[in-house]
């Protein structure tokens, strides 16, 4: 909810006075609750009503269709969670039917310029197998908009990340930051070393990292797809 927040502020200071409803499909309870804690806290939302869904994104689907609801918003938004999505085509396709009349669709996703593409699509053995999910980027998502005839623009927005803990050993941060890339609790821990081996190399390539005053800065570059 820390992003919603700041784009509620940002449309509350366009639009004064004008009331916002927020809608929030989010299947995890545990992030549900949180956002709804920074809801309690947070100040200046007099003419904000929060509907939650906690389902995911294609149970929504199913809910709206079930009970025939004309869903019409003015903005959506999908941050950093298609990647967990079974079918994404399918879910563009709703949500973007979902958009009314001027309407924009929001999507953020690792850019195919990014040390993730890399390691997906490059380094895929160095990475364990018990990561689920679908490696996925911006240049899959503009295919599958461009599949569907649905006009977008795009725009890159550089990041870095410094990983150079990752390569001190039994360093607390470094080992928690494997943990993230690999999506395996406790990788160094339990990864066979030829494996933490391979990772380590693949980590420092140039397709995925650069050096900058002797730190290992990892590519973690988005794209802003805005669906028109």
């Amino acid at each position: 909810g820390e992003q919603d927040l700041k784009m509620i502020g940002i449309l509350q200071a366009a639009h004064p006075g004008v009331l916002i409803n927020n809608e929030i499909v989010e299947p995890n309870p545990q992030h549900v609750a949180a956002y709804k804690e920074l809801v309690n806290q947070a100040p200046d939302l007099q003419g904000v009503s929060f509907i939650w869904h906690q389902l995911t994104s294609s149970e929504y689907e199913q809910q709206v269709k079930e009970k025939c609801i004309n869903k019409k918003l003015d903005f959506i938004h999908m941050i950093q969670m298609l990647y967990r999505v079974e079918d994404i085509p399918n879910i563009i396709k709703f949500f973007h039917s979902c958009l009314d009349h001027q309407a924009k669709l929001l999507i953020i996703i690792l850019a195919d310029s990014s040390g993730w593409a890399s390691l997906w699509k490059k380094y895929r053995h160095c990475l364990p197998s018990t990561d689920s999910g679908h490696y996925i980027t911006s240049d899959g998502i503009t295919a599958v908009l461009r599949r569907l005839g649905i006009q977008y623009r795009v725009h890159e927005f550089p990041s870095g990340w410094d990983i150079t803990e990752c390569f001190v050993e039994g360093d607390p941060a470094g080992g928690q930051m494997m943990d993230f890339l690999t999506g395996t609790k406790n990788f160094l821990g339990t990864a066979p070393p030829a494996l933490r081996r391979r990772l380590q190399e693949a980590l420092c390539q140039p397709e995925c990292s650069s050096k900058k005053d002797g730190r290992v800065i990892f590519c973690n570059n988005l794209s802003m797809i805005v669906v028109e």
